[in-house]
């Protein structure tokens, strides 16, 4: 079924409403080719952020996610228990654990961005490349509005 369905044409004008059924299908499409390989989005944003950012502490990395600190903790409890990150007591302050990827982690990440970017691939398929790239610009400027 078509994403937009039987909406009325007054809703399917509004871009809110066409960029929420985009986000949707991109989370359905990204969230099952993960689960393939038994990851959640979540938990390979978390494995992301730390490979871009290096090792940093937990209170760091849920903030610069948005993940509330008590869902950081289980999704970290998650990542460790499978051996895909580590969290040790941070040197200058041992209240704090410091985050880091393992070799597993940082195997595990190469494939699910494989799989996520054929994932936003084929959610993207009806676009040209210039238009993907356009698309991109475009949606980072709604984001980030100067």
């Amino acid at each position: 079924m078509a994403e937009t369905g039987h909406s009325p044409a007054r809703i399917r004008a509004l871009p809110s409403w066409l960029l929420g059924r985009a986000a949707a299908r991109g989370h359905r499409l990204v969230g099952a080719a993960l689960a393939e390989v038994g990851m959640r989005m979540t938990h390979h944003a978390v494995l992301a952020a730390v490979a871009d950012m290096g090792s940093l502490s937990q209170a760091e990395l849920g903030r610069s996610l948005g993940i509330d600190p008590k869902d950081m903790v289980a999704i970290l409890d998650d990542l460790q228990n499978d051996g895909l990150v580590t969290r040790t007591p941070d040197t200058v302050d041992r209240r704090k654990n410091v985050i880091a990827l393992s070799a597993g982690g940082k195997r595990l990440l190469l494939r699910t961005e494989e799989l996520s970017r054929a994932a936003n691939d084929e959610l993207t398929a009806a676009l040209t490349p210039e238009e993907r790239t356009q698309l991109v610009r475009l949606l980072t400027r709604i984001v980030e509005p100067r």
